[in-house]
């Protein structure tokens, strides 16, 4: 359950499109559903932030008892993450309606992580390209990685040929910056602890 109410206001501390702090997230309409034997009911309330526009659907089973499901929600770093990859991946998330700043916070967690990973010279392109030789990631990593916005020195350097950023190159290369964050460590981390937990179950079983 998350901590919201259906309200005539959902009181969301982000904005899950835009990212504004303290959105004005307002009711536009609400109904009811219902499954097919009639068992599963719930209640809806489709909100639109007055910011951006964004359109938020909100679920619970009554007016009182908050919500249950949400769409879209807010992004969630994932702990499992290196310290300050996923400070830099947080603050990209929460500044993506300013995109160029959103944008050099990405790449900075992208450095981030290839430091943890031991590459440390060069531009990320080609830091990238090493990671592929050496097989830690796949070539279409690497191709994805040309496709978004990765080149952060526009931004610091006030490029004048440049075009600037747009809200959805933001979200591009948080979107890559993310899948990279979950390849290189969020994968391998659930996949060491499902092992750990299956070696404890069967030595349970072992013992008994």
């Amino acid at each position: 359950m998350f901590d919201l109410n259906l309200d005539q206001q959902l009181k969301m501390d982000r904005c899950p499109h835009c990212s504004v702090s303290k959105p004005n997230i307002v009711l536009k309409t609400n109904f009811e559903t219902e499954s097919y034997d009639k068992e599963h009911k719930r209640i809806w309330g489709i909100y639109v932030c007055n910011n951006c526009g964004g359109v938020i659907s909100a679920g619970g089973y009554s007016w009182t008892n908050g919500v249950n499901e949400l769409y879209p929600s807010n992004r969630i770093v994932d702990s499992s993450i290196p310290t300050k990859a996923r400070a830099f991946l947080h603050q990209a998330n929460e500044t993506i309606h300013s995109p160029s700043g959103s944008i050099m916070l990405s790449a900075s967690a992208i450095d981030a992580m290839l430091k943890v990973k031991g590459y440390k010279e060069g531009s990320l392109y080609k830091r990238i390209e090493k990671a592929v030789e050496d097989h830690l990631i796949t070539v279409e990593i690497a191709k994805w990685a040309h496709q978004v916005r990765l080149g952060a020195n526009d931004e610091r350097h006030a490029d004048e040929d440049a075009e600037l950023p747009t809200f959805k190159d933001a979200e591009k290369l948080i979107d890559f910056t993310t899948a990279l964050a979950q390849f290189l460590f969020v994968l391998p981390a659930r996949i060491e602890k499902g092992i750990k937990e299956s070696d404890e179950i069967n030595l349970k079983k072992t013992d008994s």
